[in-house]
Formats: C-alpha cells, structure tokens, sequence
C-alpha cells in the first residue's frame, strides 16, 4: 500500500469519526433545544420572564471555566452564545404553537 493510501484510509477513518461525533452533538442539541422549550412552558404558566439575562451569562462563565481546549475560551462561549439564542428562539416558536 503507497503511502498516499495509507494517508487517505487513515484520513477517511478520522472523518468518520468526526461524523460520528457530530451525529452525536446534533442529538445531545436536540435534547437541550427540548428542555429549553420545557423550561420555557414552565416559565410562561408560573408568568417567569422567558428570558433569563442572569442564566445566560452564567452558562457562559461555566463553559469558559471548564473548557480543556483546544478551543479557545472565546470560540467556546460564541458557540455556546449561539446555542442558546437558538434554544430560546426554539422554545419561544413551539409555545407560541399552543
């Protein structure tokens, strides 16, 4: 085997790996996207606000401190800043159904 195949074979064997893992990612999204649409029920029968500024930020700080790289603190909040918003524009979208 060249070892221009060898390269490819071990290539496709890491981006498989990298599908698995993000197969896994958009599961474990979905499963927050729903909680966050439960959290968002539960606030709108007891009159919460459905925006909680104070929880945002605190789930920022908790993955900038527990983040072990090799993504920067930074690039780890935007993505989580990102996930959010989404989470909550979700819930919003699905409680307006009902």
């Amino acid at each position: 085997m060249s070892r221009g195949s060898e390269g490819m074979e071990k290539i496709n064997r890491l981006r498989g790996r990298i599908d698995e893992l993000d197969d896994e990612i958009l599961r474990l999204l979905s499963e927050r996207a729903q909680l966050a649409i439960d959290v968002g029920r539960v606030k709108r029968r007891t009159g919460l606000a459905a925006r909680s500024s104070d929880r945002e930020r605190a789930i920022l700080r908790r993955v900038g401190r527990v983040n072990q790289g090799p993504l920067e603190n930074a690039a780890v909040r935007r993505i989580f800043r990102l996930i959010v918003q989404e989470s909550r524009r979700t819930a919003i979208r699905e409680i307006r159904k009902k």
